[in-house]
């Protein structure tokens, strides 16, 4: 068995009012020897923007903004951007973001070329009512009842945990996204080709796109991503949020997967148990116990760093050996 080791709450909220409820969930990027950070930041109410640091090191904070970076500026996120993710293709970064209207909450997407100056492109998955969603997503196949209970109480469908992979395959964006309980997958051309005739198409087929159920008890209620896929010789290295439930509530821990390079569908391996669980104060008891969410990474030599949102409340830092989680992963091949 591997597990992260837990180098500490990297991050606190402080009084500033944009952020002096809580900070998490943070997309990351190397840039250099530097790591660009954009995080969640609450404000009391529970309106989340996303602040800005530079680290001038994986554990070190250089600067940190006293505003926010990017903050609700249209109907579609009047009450908050949350849980960014950030990627650099072809000299844009691409940032997603889960945008929540206080109705639906629906991934989002935002360019830059320099990493701070951000253009707002709106909302790239469905927008479409939930009754929608599931007459299409039932006319070839059963959907899974999972979707109805975890979904069916929103009027309109909730498509969230949008994640690009760090590079195009064969030419083509993937990213991955969730809608409860599964990990689904998308590659189109270009993002313009998302249009609403390409999602009805998409959920017409649901059960082709789907590429990561939940199969192990630490994430037997559902699953969905978490950081950008990293590229590794022996595939892309996943790792992803697995959530069950218990008679406190649910367990959010982070899981580890391993896919094709060439056709990332494909299931190489997978951990039958998860490498980051919570276990300190600050992850069993926050605005939201018993959470570790792990979205951002970056790798300097062989040590992969992982930065995640615990309790809901802070962010930390944990690392893992590339190369040794990558063999325990292939002794577990699917």
């Amino acid at each position: 068995m591997i597990r992260i080791k837990k180098e500490g709450i990297l991050l606190h909220q402080t009084n500033l009012e944009f952020e002096n409820e809580g900070v998490l969930n943070p997309a990351t990027i190397r840039v250099g020897d530097k790591v660009l950070f954009y995080y969640r930041a609450v404000q009391k109410g529970n309106h989340s923007s996303i602040g800005f640091c530079k680290l001038s090191d994986p554990l070190t904070i250089e600067e940190r903004l006293n505003k926010p970076i990017l903050f609700p500026e249209h109907d579609y996120e009047a009450k908050g951007l949350e849980d960014p993710r950030v990627v650099y293709i072809d000299g844009l970064f691409y940032l997603t973001y889960t945008a929540y209207d206080g109705v639906s909450a629906c991934a989002a997407l935002a360019t830059s070329t320099d990493g701070l100056q951000f253009e707002k492109h709106g909302l790239i998955v469905a927008q479409m009512d939930y009754a929608e969603f599931k007459q299409l997503a039932e006319t070839n196949a059963p959907l899974d009842e999972k979707y109805i209970l975890y979904n069916d109480f929103n009027p309109r469908l909730w498509d969230k945990d949008v994640v690009f992979f760090p590079r195009k395959i064969n030419g083509r964006f993937y990213f991955l996204h969730r809608i409860k309980p599964h990990i689904q997958l998308v590659s189109v051309n270009n993002l313009s080709d998302l249009t609403a005739d390409f999602w009805k198409d998409y959920y017409l087929h649901l059960h082709d796109h789907i590429i990561l159920t939940p199969k192990y008890k630490h994430e037997m209620s559902y699953v969905g991503a978490g950081c950008p896929p990293v590229e590794t010789p022996h595939g892309w290295l996943f790792i992803y949020h697995g959530v069950h439930e218990t008679p406190e509530g649910y367990v959010y821990v982070g899981c580890a997967a391993l896919f094709d390079l060439d056709d990332p569908s494909k299931e190489i391996a997978r951990l039958p148990y998860p490498i980051l669980a919570p276990e300190r104060d600050w992850e069993i008891r926050g605005d939201v116990d018993n959470v570790c969410f792990p979205t951002g990474t970056a790798l300097f030599d062989d040590t992969l760093y992982i930065y995640y949102g615990a309790g809901d409340e802070v962010i930390a830092t944990g690392t893992i050996n590339l190369t040794e989680l990558i063999n325990e992963l292939l002794s577990y091949r699917a």
